[in-house]
C-alpha cells in the first residue's frame, strides 16, 4: 500500500512538472519586424526569447530602409545562446524595417525657395525653378528627431541664377546635422501658349491653348496670363505651338474676309439702300474696310456692321448735293 501511494505521489509529481512546462511559451519566430535602433536584438525578431531578450544579434538597416535575413541564419544566431525549441512557424527569411522619419526632398527645396524669395526679391517663392547640382532625394532621420529644415546660409547670384545654401536638418532627438546643397533658382512665371499651330483667322478656343512656366526674362511684359484674354478671340497671323500669347497676336473674328462679297448698305434719314460689293480686305466688327461697288466699279470706305454687311461712310451733306433738286425756278 505505502509503495503504491508513494508510486502515486510521483505521477502527480511527474505530470504536474509536465504541465507547467507545456504551460510555458515556445519561442516563435517573427515573419516582420520593426527595430528602432541600428542593432537587431533576439527579442526583436523572436517572441518569448526570455532573458535573452535584449541580445544583439545583427546590424540593422540604414534609417528607412528595408532588409532581409534568412531564418536558419536566425536561428543559428540565436542557438549559441541556448534558446531551445525555437519555432520557425514555416517562415523561411524574416524582413527586418528600420524605423524612420522621412523629409521629403520637396520640403528642403521649398524652404530654398523661401529663403530665396525673404532674401532677394525674387518673386512668390511659388514662382522659383529650384534646380541642385546633385539629384536631391527624401532624406530618413531618426523617429525621435524633431523639427523641420530650415535654411541657416545662403547666397544668390543674379546674373548666373547660382545659389549656395547650409540646410540644418534634424537628426535626433536631441541632435542636428548640417546639409550643404548648390544649384540654380530661375524666377518664372505662368503663361498662355499655343496648343498646337493654328492658321491667321482661326478662332481661339480653350483647348487651342495651354498654360506653362516660362524664365521670366524670356518673356515679355504683355504675356497673356488670363485665359478670358485669348478664348473667342483670333489668330492675327499664324501661331506656332508653344509660342507665349501677347495681345498683338490676337483681333476680334473677322465677320468679312478679302474678296467676300458683302451687301453694301446706305443708311440715311429716309432713305437706305443696298448694293452687292466685293470686300478688298478684311475686317471684325467696327473695322473699317474698302469695299468695291460692283454697279459703279468705285471703291468705296465701309464700316463692317455684321457677317457680310459693310455700313457705307458717307455725308449726309454730299448724298443730298448728288440728289436732283425739285421745284421750281427762283422768282
Amino acid at each position: 500500500m505505502k509503495r503504491l501511494i508513494l508510486s502515486v505521489g510521483l505521477l502527480a509529481a511527474f505530470t504536474g512538472a509536465a504541465v507547467a512546462q507545456d504551460a510555458t511559451p515556445h519561442p516563435v519566430l517573427k515573419a516582420k519586424v520593426v527595430v528602432n535602433g541600428d542593432l537587431v536584438r533576439i527579442g526583436d525578431v523572436v517572441d518569448n526569447a526570455g532573458i535573452i531578450a535584449k541580445v544583439p544579434i545583427f546590424r540593422a538597416p540604414d534609417l528607412g530602409m528595408t532588409g532581409t535575413v534568412p531564418a536558419e541564419a536566425v536561428a543559428e544566431a540565436v542557438g549559441q545562446y541556448k534558446l531551445i525549441g525555437l519555432d520557425t512557424n514555416g517562415i523561411s527569411e524574416v524582413t527586418v524595417t528600420r524605423a524612420a522619419r522621412m523629409i521629403p526632398a520637396k520640403a528642403i527645396e521649398d524652404e530654398v525657395a523661401r529663403a530665396l524669395s525673404d532674401q532677394y526679391q525674387l518673386g512668390a517663392a511659388k514662382d522659383l525653378m529650384v534646380t541642385f547640382d546633385r539629384t536631391l532625394r527624401a532624406m530618413y532621420v531618426s523617429p525621435s528627431a524633431l523639427g523641420e529644415p530650415r535654411v541657416t546660409r545662403i547666397s544668390y547670384d543674379n546674373r548666373s541664377n547660382r545659389f549656395d545654401a547650409d540646410i540644418d536638418l534634424p537628426t535626433g532627438a536631441d541632435s542636428r546635422g548640417t546639409l550643404r546643397l548648390g544649384g540654380q533658382a530661375i524666377p518664372t512665371i505662368q503663361v498662355l501658349v499655343m496648343a498646337h499651330t493654328v492658321e491667321r483667322g482661326a478662332l481661339l478656343k480653350d483647348s487651342d491653348i495651354s498654360a506653362e512656366r516660362k524664365p521670366r526674362a524670356e518673356v515679355s511684359r504683355d504675356a497673356i496670363t488670363d485665359r478670358d484674354q485669348v478664348v473667342g478671340l483670333a489668330a492675327r497671323d499664324s501661331l506656332p505651338s508653344g509660342r507665349p500669347l501677347r495681345p498683338s497676336d490676337l483681333m476680334r473674328p473677322e465677320l468679312v474676309q478679302r474678296n467676300d462679297i458683302v451687301t453694301l448698305t446706305y443708311d440715311m434719314p429716309g432713305l437706305s439702300l443696298t448694293v452687292r460689293g466685293k470686300a478688298t480686305g478684311g475686317g471684325a466688327q467696327g473695322d473699317t474696310i474698302s469695299v468695291l461697288n460692283e454697279q459703279s466699279k468705285r471703291m468705296l470706305q465701309g464700316v463692317v456692321i455684321g457677317p457680310g454687311r459693310v455700313a457705307v461712310i458717307t455725308g449726309t451733306a454730299r448724298l443730298a448735293a448728288n440728289l436732283p433738286q425739285i421745284g421750281g425756278s427762283a422768282r
